[in-house]
Parts: structure tokens; C-alpha cells; sequence
């Protein structure tokens, strides 16, 4: 079946500077972190790309460790490329990241030039491209100089392998020392990618005002909390979601604790005075701040695409939402 993209495509979705650049993001991002892997299943991957982009989402996020297996999200999403978006290559912003552990050995994993290089390189052939829009420094490294990390970033926009950089979950005191090197070799800065939901909020300890201050962008990934702040859990722990199959291996600390799901209990109730879905809501929370450039999503079927985008219809808070927000996630 040939995929035609909906011609209305960029009616509704909203656009969002990137800091102080010339590059406008989707308010919401899709990520390919799982459901793209070798074990899912390829037709659904599809389909929920072919929804995101008729929706006006042209940013996808992928790393090189995503899957499982490590790899084969960006090969899943180099086949579906392929097939169906060729011709729209230029609509697309298509981001990747390295930093985690991809093979054998000091070469294949955190932070050294000979590593960013080779990952982004084996990243290309995987996805069948010449470049990626956006190309990340997923973690910081620190045993491998600053100066060498963002130096190989430097060099892979001038070799034409990227043509923005940026970094992932670095401190507010490493994001401003990165930014400083970077714009001293003459590659800014393009966006930074941290962790951002109403349960883990670290990024409003300084990294917000260090973004404002450099002219960097935030798309906040994780804002559901891996599922948690949704429906999904408000009745009990469905047999088929993540939070059954993973239990305590969830990223980040995540748990499906009884307390959590009493927050979120509460949370919904105020989400449907909004007439939000409670996922809704959580994103339309990380894009109150004027700094956030983007929500990143995952989805597993396309109504979770489709929701989430429609969360752009209410993303205003009044002062008293956001102090009953407060109150319920105290402590």
C-alpha cells in the first residue's frame, strides 16, 4: 500500500523555536526508545510513524541502543524511511544519540571522539541517510575531556554527518561548560534533552535558567513517567503494560507504588475538570514552560499519537491548577 501524507498535515500542529536557533520543532515529538525494536511488531511501527507525521509531528527521536535489540529501532525506522518517506526527507527533523553501551570494549560506549564517530557512522547505514538533523551527546562522560566530546560533535556537523548538536541529561553546571566550548569552536548548542514529567522535576533546579541563558532548547523526554501518568494504572496493573512486564526494572526509578497511583488518582480528577485525559494534562504541563521546545512521546498504538497531540488544545494553567498540582505531588 503507497502512504500519501494527509495534506493538512501543518494546520494545527504547533512549532517551537529551538532556543535561540533558526529550527522550529514539533510541540510534540515521537521517540522510537521502544515498540520499533526487532521484536515488535514492524506494522504497527508504521503506522504509528504514518499517524504522527499526517498529525504534523516531522521530529522522530531515536538513539543508537534502541530496540531490542540494540540497533534495530533506527533499522526498523530505515525500512519504513524507505518505503514510505523518501520523498519527504526534507519535512523530517530525524535526531539520534550516542553514549550508552553499544559493543565490546573501551571503544563502545560514553563519551570519546573515536566512539561518537564510529556509533553515528554505524547509526547512517542502519537508517540508509547521509546526515541526521540532530545528532546528541547522550550522557555525560567523566572520564573523557569536555573538550573531546564536544569537539567530535564539532566535527561531525563540519563532515556533514549532523547538522545540529546537542546533549542529553548533562547538569546544569556541564550543560553551560558544553555550550561555552561549543560555541567557542563555532557549532552551538542546538537543544538539550532531559528527563521532564510532574514526578521528577530536577530541571527546574537551574538547567531551565541555564538554557535561557545560552539560547538552548528543551524537549522534556519521559512525561508520562513511563505510563504512570496516564489511565493506564488507575484501576490496577493492567497484565499487558509496562509497568506488569518490567515491575522494578522500569528506567529512571519509575514504580508503580500505591502512593503514586493515589497522586495520580487525584491528578486525573483535575484533568477532567480540564476535559484532558490525564496524559493529557501531563504533557500540557511540560509545555507551560516557555523554555520547553517539545514534549517527546512514546506510543503503542496510534490513539496514544493522537491523544497527545490533541493535548495542544488546553496547554494554559491558572495559578490555582498549578498550586492543587503542587500540593498533590508534595513530598
Amino acid at each position: 500500500m503507497t502512504y500519501l501524507p494527509a495534506e493538512s498535515r501543518y494546520d494545527s500542529m504547533q512549532y517551537r523555536r529551538s532556543g535561540r536557533s533558526g529550527l522550529k520543532l514539533p510541540a510534540i515529538t515521537l521517540g522510537l526508545w521502544y515498540n520499533f525494536g526487532g521484536v515488535d511488531v514492524y506494522a504497527n511501527g508504521r503506522s504509528l510513524i504514518h499517524r504522527a507525521f499526517d498529525l504534523g509531528i516531522t521530529h522522530f527521536d531515536l538513539a543508537n541502543n534502541y530496540g531490542p535489540p540494540a540497533g534495530s529501532a533506527e533499522e526498523t525506522f530505515g525500512r519504513i524511511l524507505a518505503q514510505d518517506l523518501a520523498a519527504y526527507r526534507d519535512e523530517l527533523v530525524i535526531s539520534n544519540k550516542a553514549g550508552y553501551y553499544m559493543w565490546p570494549g573501551p571503544y563502545g560506549e560514553w563519551g570519546s571522539r573515536k566512539y561518537l564517530i564510529a556509533s553515528l557512522d554505524q547509526s547512517l547505514k542502519r537508517m540508509g541517510l547521509e546526515y541526521v538533523d540532530i545528532f546528541y551527546s547522550h550522557r555525560f562522560d567523566p572520564d573523557t575531556p569536555l573538550e573531546e566530546t564536544m569537539g567530535a560533535l564539532d566535527s561531525i556537523v563540519r563532515s556533514g554527518k549532523a547538522l545540529y548538536v546537542g546533549i542529553s541529561t548533562y547538569s546544569p553546571q556541564q550543560t553551560r561548560q558544553a555550550a561555552a566550548i561549543l560555541r567557542e569552536l563555532g557549532t552551538p548548542c542546538l537543544i538539550h534533552q532531559p528527563r521532564y514529567n510532574m514526578f521528577d522535576r530536577w530541571i527546574e533546579d537551574g538547567l531551565l535558567e541555564v538554557l535561557a541563558d545560552e539560547g538552548i532548547g528543551c524537549i522534556g523526554f519521559s512525561p508520562l513517567a513511563q505510563g504512570i501518568l496516564t489511565d493506564k494504572y488507575l484501576q490496577g496493573l493492567p497484565a499487558d503494560s509496562r509497568g506488569a512486564k518490567y515491575k522494578d526494572e522500569l528506567h529512571w526509578g519509575d514504580t508503580v507504588s500505591n502512593e503514586r497511583i493515589a497522586k495520580v488518582q487525584q491528578l486525573n480528577k483535575l484533568a477532567e475538570d480540564r476535559v484532558q485525559s490525564m496524559a493529557q494534562m501531563a504533557i500540557a504541563w511540560i509545555l507551560r514552560q516557555p523554555q520547553m521546545t517539545s514534549a517527546l512521546i512514546g506510543a503503542s498504538k496510534v490513539h496514544h499519537v493522537e491523544e497527545a497531540v490533541a493535548a495542544l488544545d488546553n496547554l494554559t494553567f491558572s495559578d490555582s491548577e498549578l498550586a492543587q498540582i503542587d500540593a498533590i505531588l508534595a513530598d
